[in-house]
């Protein structure tokens, strides 16, 4: 679950990280009073950033800086609606802009082979990690935290002193363990600060100082620990959430679209895999990853069928049912009442085998559905199918 950076942010404040005071605003007038208090706390200038889901905000026009209240209000009426890689923008962050001396890049990831928590740095912040890496792989400095103690002190400051965070020693140890300690305290796998930034500060009396903070914040948490935290399902933006995965959660279907156009419904995500990779030996292309899960009912699959049939490319069906507490009958039921409520026509081959496949074969039969008896037939059918639909159907 992706959360925006105001949210993220909230995070890292909460395990003791350095982030600038922001507001949130989802109209002018917010934008306005806003910026009005930015700029009473002494500020020079605000930024305005686009809150979506997508990186790419400030090439795509969604972070501009104003220099006053009106140019604040004006600039949030111009991101506020804009689309951002097809998302609408439908709120924006106000803070005080920083005086940016160095920027740099921390993120912490799951590292799933090592069975770790990876730390990254990079004295390059401020710009997409992955062109770095692709371009320059000796400029990203990596160290690996326990996944029972965290990340080291010695660790931490060996990462500061290979970032060139010497003269900030002290906050960015304390930064870099933060970091992890944000991750472990909300099951997140990713979290991410570009840029972390030296920032010079201006006192009151006109000193100056250099501080080191987090400027900006990227979060994504794992669905599967949610249950630990119930205050984080609130953090979940149902307006930039695609309405299929909404109603996938809802109905307890594990759901990914892909880009190809068969749709595969099957029960287990090992089952789910191997017939993805046979879809794909076969010549086609699936269009989405698809666990009913066990005992699936008959409502169930019905929703499953109406999930993948939203897809506009899924011109072709494979269901590979292995019945153990699934009852293939039970499947075969739901597959015959979405197919009365279908809104359009989609050649569909059925691969039923364990409990109460014979019971599924005859409710099957009598409804005149296409069956394989093995996996390899099924998912040759339904690739031949697709490459013919009106055919096949």
């Amino acid at each position: 679950m992706k959360i925006q950076e105001a949210d993220a942010k909230s995070l890292l404040i909460a395990q003791g990280l350095p982030v600038p005071p922001w507001e949130v605003a989802r109209t002018t007038a917010e934008a306005r009073a806003a910026a009005e208090r930015v700029f009473a706390g002494g500020a020079s200038t605000a930024v305005v950033k686009a809150q979506v889901l997508v990186g790419g905000r400030g090439k795509a026009g969604g972070v501009k800086l104003a220099d006053d209240v009106d140019a604040s209000e004006t600039i949030a009426g111009q991101i506020l609606g804009m689309s951002i890689k097809g998302i609408t923008v439908r709120k924006v962050l106000v803070a005080a802009a920083a005086d940016i001396v160095k920027e740099f890049y921390l993120g912490a990831i799951l590292d799933r082979g090592a069975k770790k928590i990876l730390v990254m740095g990079s004295a390059e912040g401020g710009v997409d990690i992955e062109e770095v890496a692709a371009r320059r792989p000796e400029a990203i400095v990596r160290v690996h935290a326990d996944p029972l103690l965290g990340l080291a002190d010695w660790q931490a400051r060996r990462l500061a002193f290979d970032l060139g965070l010497g003269d900030h020693l002290k906050a960015a140890v304390g930064i870099a363990k933060g970091l992890v300690r944000t991750m472990l305290a909300n099951d997140a796998d990713l979290v991410e600060i570009n840029p972390l930034a030296i920032v010079r500060m201006h006192g009151a009396e006109g000193g100056e100082q250099l501080v080191l903070q987090c400027l900006d914040a990227k979060v994504t948490l794992d669905d599967s620990g949610l249950h630990r935290h119930p205050g984080l399902e609130e953090l979940r933006d149902l307006d930039e959430e695609d309405p299929t995965d909404a109603v996938a959660r809802s109905e307890g279907i594990s759901f990914i679209k892909l880009d190809g156009t068969i749709g595969c419904m099957v029960n287990g995500a090992g089952l789910a895999m191997t017939t993805m990779d046979l879809v794909k030996r076969a010549g086609g292309e699936p269009a989405n990853f698809l666990d009913i899960g066990g005992g699936a009912r008959a409502d169930k699959v019905a929703a499953a069928m109406r999930l993948i049939l939203s897809d506009p490319s899924v011109n072709a069906i494979l269901v590979n049912i292995f019945g153990g507490i699934t009852r293939g009958d039970e499947v075969a039921r739901g597959l015959i009442e979405a197919r009365g409520q279908q809104s359009r026509e989609v050649p569909m081959v059925v691969r039923i085998v364990g409990t109460n496949a014979g019971e599924a074969a005859v409710l099957l039969r009598e409804a005149r559905f296409q069956t394989a008896a093995t996996l390899d037939e099924a998912a040759e059918v339904a690739v031949a199918a697709s490459r013919n639909p009106h055919a096949a159907a």
